[in-house]
């Protein structure tokens, strides 16, 4: 697929199919995140791929804790899971220390994302899940999840065949400034 292709028409999903990623696809995707540029060439990124349905329901759960004690309505909605019930999830951990971790952990998971949609894959990139890395079972997660020491979570990418439609969103020209 041509990139610029995938750019327009890859939408956040957020219904998925039960089926799994087959495992060539997912390394192509995984292959995406691990060839994005980063500062210095540091790759600050560590990729932790979860199919397990229980540990990424563990991870929710935490979450809605955390999210609940801050009066998030989002999570007593009883239907609402935060990774959509995608069967794959993917979670960047990054370098703590390394001043642009942040950034270069957002271009692997953009690259992903477009690798995926080329694929003919769904996906939505989340941030919600920082929670869980805020609650009691922070550590613990971190540990399942084989977070390196040094690292913490930045964002997470569920991927899965989408059940879903979505219209583009509109583009907003006025939000670009020409100094030439």
């Amino acid at each position: 697929m041509d990139v610029l292709k995938a750019i327009s028409d890859r939408r956040s999903h957020r219904s998925y199919r039960k089926e799994q990623v087959p495992e060539d696809v997912l390394g192509s995707v995984l292959k995406a995140g691990l060839e994005a540029p980063s500062a210095r060439n540091h790759q600050p990124w560590h990729f932790s791929v979860v199919q397990d349905a229980a540990l990424i329901q563990e991870v929710h759960d935490e979450a809605a804790k955390v999210m609940e004690k801050n009066g998030s309505p989002r999570f007593s909605d009883p239907d609402f899971q935060m990774f959509y019930h995608a069967p794959t999830v993917i979670f960047l951990f990054g370098e703590k220390e390394f001043s642009w971790t942040q950034v270069d952990c957002g271009i692997a998971v953009e690259n992903m994302v477009l690798a995926a949609e080329s694929l003919g894959v769904g996906s939505v990139i989340l941030g919600l899940p920082k929670a869980a890395f805020m609650g009691e079972k922070a550590d613990t997660l971190r540990q399942k999840l084989q977070c390196p020491e040094g690292y913490d979570f930045v964002v997470a990418l569920a991927l899965g065949y989408a059940e879903d439609t979505k219209d583009p969103h509109e583009l907003h020209e006025e939000k670009i400034s020409r100094i030439m």
